[in-house]
């Protein structure tokens, strides 16, 4: 039961006196209620996995899956490149650390 759900269920029993245990036992059923994520949590947190990304730009990129053509004019034109997901996933990971630390 949740907080509410208790609290109507005790409004609509017949008026009584409870004992001790029963008042217990009573609020030991009351599951809690998840917590939100503030609006500030979720900014700082964004600003967080930008600082990160913006700091590890190398790392970001599998150079070793990058794909080259040789154009007219002796150009060079990067065709295709993967991005490094693993190192994307720790960052935005590490970003969300400020929240465990609480």
């Amino acid at each position: 039961m949740t907080k509410d759900q208790t609290l109507a269920a005790l409004k609509n029993q017949l008026d009584s006196f409870y004992s001790l245990e029963q008042v217990i036992k009573i609020i030991e059923g009351i599951d809690p209620e998840p917590a939100g994520i503030s609006n500030e949590s979720i900014d700082q947190v964004i600003d967080n996995i930008i600082e990160r990304l913006e700091g590890s730009g190398r790392h970001l990129v599998d150079t070793g899956s990058a794909q080259f053509s040789l154009n007219y004019h002796n150009t060079i034109e990067l065709e295709q490149v993967d991005l490094n997901m693993d190192e994307i996933r720790n960052e935005i990971e590490g970003a969300f650390g400020f929240l465990t630390n609480q």
